[in-house]
């Protein structure tokens, strides 16, 4: 939402014609841009004559050089006080004005703010501090937002507050939220404690810092009152890790309790309760203690008997190895070779599939890719053998900053996770990524399994992100293991125990029987031969509402899916085709009972909510009770969807819950997803043909149909002997060209 007081901000900015001042644009909103161009006006006022976008240290002392501990009303300057002003606004803050002076309303915002910054009690009364100008001109928050908590922002506050007039500590968000800068604003923390000085301390986790909690911060219940401040900080670290603990600095019973309940969930072992150094490592840094041992691997070598038994005298049980080489330029040969699984089984060890082709690059991530990513990781899945169950783990082998989660990775895993669904979720869908990656597909509901990529502990996803929930390796170091023929370089994963991998394998080699993609070349014969047929034969009236080359278009436009399918399902696309052809049409024709339909499922919503609170009277049903049609691109009841799932789920076809067709809130999910996602309507059909088979007694391959196999089978789709007929001759039609592919 545009705000007045924003545009009057973003117009100051304007009013500079001065280089290195870009114009910004005014719309009201607060961005970096805005923060930016605040940031370089003041550069300007303070006669910094290279101007950037960093509020660095020549920024910082030319401040304190010009005006000393703090501004005020006695600075003076009327364009710092329109700065301040902006900056506030932008910050939601009344900025008094933006008439240049430090008027009441400007110190009262200042002081609120230190106050929200928790450094209030280190700069007291309404004085804007240079280190508090350099926050003012950030999009840090400083109240709660999103799904920030009080008990992180209370320790936001009060490092702050503590810390703020060491020389390298600035300001961090105190939103409630952690994130990197409040990640590195605690181990600064800890390195002022530890007793480092300001030439020193640098907010990393390196040597320094790794001995000073060797030597001074290993806590324990009824650690000593000296230990107090360390308490304090392990305790933040516990909160920030989403651990509910006291902030009290007292390592109490309950404290260890809960420390015992991290070590356990991080894999910690043994569990002791106390903050030895594995457990401060963890809470500050993705790798936690590299040293620490890890029974799992992955690497892009072949695992060779001799290799397989190095690993498995250091101590691993399960090695992670990928379905398919890279799809760049040059790709190392890191798949999984002939024989090789067998090796690794008879070596005593486990496996879990990876899958990447080009999972380190920004633009590979989209909805499209992910829908062929389904099928190639699947049909490489069942290439090697691996069982149905077994959770595959797509590589996501960069550091998406969250806008591209949100744009690129999460699209990708939809039409990844969709195109799983709809070939019958016989694997399930993991994610090697970092943390931050990790953690979001899962709460969408995408990957049920994360591998987490915590070895590159520079990537702004695993800075300031705790171990996801559902994580079931963890890489934290690559390493070496054995000698001569056995020798193996590695990365070194922690194991869950949520996946211990797979030790039997069924390999099904390439299939030439199977159906491939179509020849879009050939699209316009295959569109004349269709239309001949329908004209030749009379049945101008089926396509009331759509072409042949329309309703052509519609299947072709949906052939990698339908090639997905007829492979996934072991069967003729043309069956596929020839229903989804033929069906098209009438698309649109019934969408008045289609809202019929929609309105008994609102009345059934309606009827139910009144249940729960019986105010009133009842809703009326509608005055035509319609609680089912047949919806979408191919033509498809609720109930019939509903049927066809259940038979399939019950013949081991695919996986899922089984539901009651006479449930009419299962019915109308299923309605609706028939009615507005083609994929899922499509993805129907051959579970369709493959209950319609048994129903017909159809016991033949579904490869190897006869004419009259497929008579049978079309008949059903339709319930009449009619379509049947004319079905199998679309059916003819469309496998003329599909055949010809094949061979």
């Amino acid at each position: 939402m545009a705000d007045e007081m924003v545009e009057r901000a973003q117009q100051f900015i304007n009013s500079y014609n001065v280089p290195g001042i870009p114009k910004v644009e005014v719309n009201g909103r607060t961005s970096w841009t805005v923060m930016y161009g605040l940031t370089r006006a003041l550069q300007y006022e303070l006669g910094i004559t290279t101007l950037s976008d960093s509020f660095g240290p020549t920024t910082l002392s030319q401040l304190q050089s010009r005006y000393g501990a703090q501004i005020d009303d006695r600075t003076r300057h009327e364009n710092i006080y329109r700065i301040i002003q902006a900056g506030l606004y932008c910050k939601g803050y009344d900025g008094g004005g933006m008439d240049g002076t430090y008027n009441g309303r400007t110190a009262d915002s200042v002081a609120e703010l230190k106050s929200n910054m928790g450094v209030g009690g280190a700069y007291p009364g309404s004085g804007l501090q240079p280190k508090v100008f350099k926050a003012l001109l950030t999009m840090d928050p400083y109240v709660r937002v999103g799904n920030g908590t009080e008990q992180v922002r209370q320790i936001q506050q009060w490092l702050n507050g503590r810390y703020v007039q060491r020389r390298e500590f600035f300001i961090c968000p105190a939103d409630g939220n952690f994130s990197r800068d409040v990640q590195k604003a605690l181990v600064f923390a800890l390195q002022y404690e530890i007793g480092m000085s300001d030439d020193v301390a640098n907010g990393r986790f390196g040597p320094g810092t790794q001995d000073g909690i060797r030597t001074q911060a290993m806590l324990g219940s009824g650690s000593a009152d000296g230990a107090k401040q360390f308490v304090h900080l392990f305790q933040a670290a516990m909160r920030f890790n989403g651990w509910d603990v006291a902030f009290d600095g007292f390592y109490s019973g309950s404290l260890l309790s809960t420390v015992v309940d991290f070590q356990r969930f991080a894999q910690l072992l043994p569990t002791t309760g106390t903050a030895d150094f594995r457990t401060w490592a963890s809470l500050l840094v993705s790798t936690g203690d590299p040293s620490r041992p890890g029974t799992a691997a992955d690497c892009i070598t072949e695992i060779t008997p001799a290799r397989a038994q190095a690993l498995r005298a250091a101590g691993y049980t399960t090695v992670g190895r990928y379905l398919t080489n890279a799809n760049v330029t040059n790709p190392k040969n890191k798949k999984i070779q002939p024989g090789e699984l067998a090796n690794i089984v008879a070596g005593g060890l486990s496996v879990f599939p990876i899958y990447q082709t080009n999972g380190g690059d920004p633009e590979y991530f989209n909805a499209q890719q992910g829908a062929t990513d389904a099928l190639a990781a699947l049909e490489a899945a069942r290439g090697h053998g691996f069982r149905a169950g077994t959770i595959i783990y797509f590589s996501v082998d960069y550091d998406a900053v969250d806008e591209e989660i949100t744009s690129r990775v999460i699209p990708h895993f939809r039409g990844l996770t969709g195109r799983m669904a709809a070939y019958g979720s016989e694997y399930r869908v993991g994610v090697y990524a970092p943390r931050n990656i990790c953690s979001r597909l899962a709460k969408a509901g995408l990957t049920t399994a994360s591998f987490v990529s915590d070895m590159s502990t520079g990537y702004s996803g695993n800075l300031g992100f705790p171990l996801p929930k559902d994580w079931a390796f963890d890489q934290i170091a690559t390493i070496t293991v054995g000698s001569g023929t056995g020798f193996i370089e590695i990365d070194k994963d922690v194991a869950s125990g949520r996946d211990t991998g797979q030790t039997l394998f069924t390999p099904r080699g390439p299939d030439t029987a199977l159906d491939v993609p179509f020849d879009m070349s050939r699209r316009g014969a295959l569109t004349s031969d269709l239309g001949t047929y329908i004209v030749a034969n009379g049945h101008d009236d089926w396509y009331r509402d759509r072409t042949p080359a329309e309703c052509i278009g519609k299947v072709l436009d949906m052939d990698a899916l339908i090639t997905g399918l007829a492979r996934s399902f072991r069967m003729r696309k043309s069956l596929i085709q020839a229903v989804v052809f033929w069906e098209y049409q009438a698309d649109f024709t019934d969408e008045a009972v289609d809202v019929l339909v929609a309105a008994y499922f609102a009345w059934e919503e309606a009827q139910a909510a009144w249940e729960q609170t019986p105010v009133g009277e009842p809703p009326a049903p509608p005055a035509v009770i319609k609680d089912d049609s047949s919806t979408g691109v191919a033509q498809i009841f609720g109930r019939t969807a509903i049927r066809a799932r259940n038979h399939c789920i019950r013949a081991d076809v695919i996986s899922g819950p089984i539901q009651d067709t006479e449930d009419w809130r299962a019915r109308r999910a299923v309605w609706d997803q028939l009615r507005n996602d083609d994929d899922y309507n499509v993805g129907t059909v051959p579970l369709i043909h493959i209950w319609s088979a048994a129903l017909a007694g159809v016991t033949a391959d579904r490869l190897s149909y006869s004419d009259a196999d497929i008579v049978k089978v079309l008949t059903l789709y339709n319930g009449a002997g009619e379509y049947g007929r004319r079905a199998r001759d679309l059916y003819s039609i469309f496998e003329t060209y599909n055949a010809a592919l094949r061979g």
